[in-house]
């Protein structure tokens, strides 16, 4: 008899550890895993599954209530010497989300003569949407402004201040590393986006996806498209710290009209550089023998124009890496590289700049870093080349 009642009662367990996997959402890895586990190994498994259920973040709490309402998101935004401006004429529908026309606010912005109400009413333009994209994440979506940004996202409150902190933080080291290169809009706040997961981060940054083809998976996007923002995947803030250093030192690069391999370069340097973060899939050796194998006449030219970049396959991260091996070289010597940075253009993917600023041919510079007799083949060529891509 006792026997049979402990069976019973493992069974249930078994069960209802089950129902809790199975439902547990999408920060949950390996579910298929876990519930084998519950199954093959009695009392172990139901132990295993419940330590990666309380390790995991939950996205939202089925048992926390909503945070109190927030104020409404606003019908039109006012400002001195113009009417007000109609959201409801400029506010479009982009794959289930809202997303401003902002050629249609920069044309009533230009309307206000004066630069510090401008400023204002931008701010107001920037502030309005965000609301709106609030209204549309849902009832546990939180809009959290300070000084220096905007975060939005469902995460709990002592989450978004240390993020909007970091932020903060971020900004100033960024201007520390990069010097008189990097210029932030003036008046204007950092703002990130953090989407729950996979299903809302990809439509959305979709439509902000110039590409026809399939896009390279990303852990952030930069836009710059009216209102440069940043966006991610909900994720905990350790690993979303690089994603914020890479987008904020695109953002405070976005001035300068880099190509996208240098813009890219910068970045990533600069990621590792303020929080540590370093990808290590594969050992320099195997990386190195990686980027020999892959690129050829045609791949180069697509890494000059940044569409290498967007691949599906291998040379979306070795495009990256080249980008950053690239830049660490260039900028041991700081004055001579911020004067080629400054006048870098996309046009010719900075062959001129490097000519003048630095002395070097880029081709040479890539063929000698893959252990390769140079070519002209390898040097940037405007004549053929797509197009130029920007930073994301």
């Amino acid at each position: 008899m006792g026997f049979v009642v402990f069976l019973l009662v493992l069974v249930g367990l078994n069960v209802w550890m089950t129902q809790r996997v199975l439902s547990a959402g999408p920060t949950l890895d390996h579910k298929g895993l876990l519930v084998a586990g519950i199954w093959v190994v009695p009392l172990m498994g139901a132990l295993i599954a419940r330590n990666q259920l309380r390790a995991r973040t939950p996205l939202v709490d089925s048992e926390m209530p909503p945070p109190p309402p927030a104020a409404p998101a606003p019908a039109t935004v006012d400002a001195a010497e113009v009417p007000a401006l109609a959201l409801g004429t400029c506010l479009r529908n982009a794959n289930g989300w809202p997303v401003l026309e902002w050629p249609l606010v920069e044309g009533w912005l230009a309307g206000i003569n004066d630069v510090q109400q401008r400023q204002h009413a931008r701010l107001a333009c920037h502030r309005a949407w965000l609301m709106h994209l609030r209204d549309a994440m849902g009832p546990y979506a939180t809009l959290h402004e300070t000084e220096d940004a905007f975060v939005l996202s469902t995460l709990e409150p002592g989450v978004l201040k240390a993020t909007a902190a970091f932020i903060a933080r971020s900004r100033r080291r960024i201007d520390q590393v990069l010097g008189a290169l990097a210029s932030p809009p003036a008046g204007a706040k950092s703002i990130l986006v953090v989407f729950d997961d996979e299903a809302d981060y990809y439509p959305y940054t979709a439509a902000y996806d110039a590409d026809d083809g399939e896009a390279a998976f990303s852990g952030g996007m930069f836009v710059d498209a009216g209102c440069p923002h940043f966006v991610t995947r909900r994720d905990d803030l350790s690993r979303i710290e690089p994603v914020i250093v890479h987008e904020l030192t695109h953002a405070a690069l976005a001035h300068l009209q880099l190509p996208l391999w240098l813009d890219e370069g910068i970045a990533v340097n600069t990621e590792h550089r303020l929080t540590g973060a370093q990808r290590t899939e594969h050992t320099p050796q195997q990386m190195h023998r990686l980027h020999q194998d892959f690129w050829g006449d045609t791949e180069i030219q697509q890494f000059w124009a940044g569409t290498s970049f967007r691949r599906p396959d291998d040379g979306n991260k070795l495009s990256y890496d080249l980008a950053r091996i690239i830049v660490e070289q260039l900028a041991k010597t700081w004055d001579p590289f911020a004067a080629f940075v400054a006048s870098a253009r996309r046009s010719d993917a900075g062959a001129q700049a490097a000519h003048e600023a630095l002395g070097i041919d880029l081709g040479a510079l890539v063929c000698a870093l893959l252990h390769r007799d140079a070519t002209p083949a390898w040097s940037p060529r405007p004549d053929t080349l797509p197009p130029p891509v920007t930073a994301a």
